[in-house]
């Protein structure tokens, strides 16, 4: 082997070392990273651990907030956020200064969006090319709106489907002698993850009591955002109950009775409508093959019959 050839050897052998004494260094330093991050995360408490995840997500549309918040307080937040815009954002929590920046600015930048992808890929002219970009530009601010709403109807279901769980565990927590409060608390806190919906909300009406506003005024969201008759007389009776004291699992029984009743009523009520649905589908469906079926044969021998005269 010839000097040269030593020569690269040892270059390679001496790059190889460097790249594994820093790919070594790098893994101690990723687990050390690793180690500390899991004790921080293990000393922190239990709500900013909560709230970081939310801190995360607006840091990355903290690009869309800085757009909006150029036409806040003008004539386009109020021609795009309407009342009716402005209860959806509050159904989701969102009714804040920089929720309301990100949904104008998501409303606007579609709007743009559409309307540039129209005037690209259409082809007509005249009154057919104005027609289209109007559309266009109507899709696309009203596209935001049409996803809330959907997101807002399903979050309302949501609500329906947990609130006899809430029922029953209200009904546990004031059987073992907590107080109205300790178990809106526990409600809030510990048993937050079995209502996803209705337990952020009893922890976020508590933080809202914490801070000094009655509890009338911290639950009033919870009974006016939802639209459920439901909710609001389940409200009515733990107000009543803060206000007043007083034995509540007995009415908390009947109000779980009278709610799985009522459901069970609306369950029957909407299978007597899928049948009649169904009757009609079988008549359009099921009865001309069981026609053919039965007079097929009949069918078959009479035209054999026809033909051999």
């Amino acid at each position: 082997m010839n000097p040269a050839s030593w020569w690269v050897l040892t270059l390679l052998v001496f790059a190889a070392g460097i790249a594994l004494f820093g790919i070594v260094h790098w893994m101690q330093g990723t687990r050390q990273q690793r180690s500390e991050n899991t004790l921080q995360s293990a000393l922190q408490p239990r709500d900013s651990a909560a709230s970081a995840a939310p801190a995360a997500a607006a840091g990355r549309f903290s690009w869309l907030e800085a757009f909006g918040e150029h036409f806040s307080g003008g004539r386009i937040e109020s021609a795009l956020l309407a009342s009716e815009d402005r209860m959806l954002l509050d159904l989701g929590g969102w009714n804040t200064r920089s929720g309301t920046a990100i949904y104008l600015a998501l409303r606007l930048l579609l709007a743009i969006a559409v309307l540039v992808a129209a005037l690209a890929l259409g082809t007509g002219e005249g009154t057919a090319r104005l027609l289209t970009c109007i559309g266009a530009l109507a899709a696309g601010l009203l596209l935001p709106k049409i996803v809330l709403g959907s997101w807002a109807r399903r979050r309302r279901k949501q609500v329906n489907n947990e609130l006899p769980m809430l029922i029953d565990l209200l009904r546990l927590l004031q059987g073992v002698g907590f107080s109205m409060d300790q178990s809106l608390q526990t409600l809030g806190e510990k048993l937050r993850p079995a209502l996803p919906v209705l337990g952020q909300e009893i922890h976020d009406a508590n933080i809202a009591y914490a801070h000094g506003r009655s509890r009338p005024q911290s639950l009033r969201r919870l009974s006016e955002a939802y639209d459920d008759e439901d909710l609001r007389g389940l409200v009515q009776l733990i107000l009543q109950v803060h206000a007043h004291g007083g034995a509540v699992q007995e009415p908390l029984r009947q109000f779980s009775v009278r709610l799985r009743e009522q459901r069970r009523n609306t369950l029957k009520e909407k299978v007597g409508k899928l049948s009649v649905k169904m009757t009609v589908v079988m008549m359009l469906t099921l009865l001309p093959a069981l026609m053919l079926v039965l007079s097929g044969p009949a069918l078959m021998a009479l035209a054999s019959t026809l033909t051999r005269m």
